[in-house]
C-alpha cells in the first residue's frame, strides 16, 4: 500500500460537509484530512491489537514461571526423597501438594488470560467492523491469528500435562 495520498482515489461525494452536514463536494484539504485521520485510526487499531498481545505475553511469562516453579519443586523434593537414605526434611506429600498448587495457579491464570484476550479481541474486531461500515477506517488490513495466543494455548496444554504428571505420577515428566 502506498503511503502517499491521491485525491483522485477519494470519493468526495460520500463524505459529509463539516460546515453544513450535507452530502456533496468537499474541498481537497478536508478530503486529505479525512483520509489521514482514517489511516491514523486504522493504525490505532493495530497498536491496540499489539498491546493486547503484549498483555497476553505478560500473562504467559507469569504463568510459565508458576508452572515451572511448581513442577520443579515437586521434582526436586521427589528426587531428594528417592535418592537419599535420610529422613526427608519436607514430607513428600507437602512438596507434591505445593507443586500442584503452583502449577494449578499458573494454569488458571493462563486460562483467564486467554479468555480475556479472546473477549477483548472479539470486541475490538466488532468495533473495527462498525467503523469500516461507517467508512471511518479502511478495511484493507485484517487481523491475523495471534502467535502469542498460539503460544499461550500450547503452554496451557503443557501445564495440564504437568499437573496430570504430578497427580498421577506418570507421563512424560516423571
Amino acid at each position: 500500500m502506498s503511503s502517499e495520498i491521491r485525491i483522485e482515489e477519494i470519493n468526495l461525494e460520500s463524505y459529509r460537509n463539516p460546515g453544513t452536514g450535507e452530502g456533496g463536494s468537499v474541498n481537497e484539504l478536508d478530503a486529505m484530512s479525512f483520509e489521514l485521520s482514517s489511516r491514523r485510526t486504522g493504525l490505532s487499531f493495530q497498536r491496540t491489537r499489539m498491546s493486547a498481545d503484549r498483555t497476553l505475553m505478560s500473562v504467559i511469562r507469569t504463568s510459565f514461571a508458576l508452572i515451572g516453579f511448581g513442577f520443579t519443586i515437586y521434582q526436586f523434593f521427589r528426587f531428594l526423597h528417592e535418592n537419599s537414605g535420610a529422613t526427608p526434611v519436607v514430607p513428600v506429600h507437602a512438596a507434591r501438594n505445593f507443586g500442584i498448587a503452583l502449577t494449578s495457579l499458573g494454569v488458571m491464570m493462563l486460562v483467564l488470560g486467554i479468555w480475556y484476550h479472546l473477549r477483548f479481541m472479539r470486541e475490538l474486531r466488532i468495533e473495527r467492523h462498525h467503523m469500516i461500515e461507517q467508512k471511518l477506517v479502511h478495511g484493507e488490513l485484517s487481523y491475523p491469528v495471534s502467535m502469542t495466543l498460539i503460544v499461550a494455548v500450547l503452554l496451557l496444554l503443557l501445564g495440564l500435562i504437568a499437573i496430570f504428571s504430578i497427580v498421577a505420577r506418570v507421563g512424560p515428566f516423571t
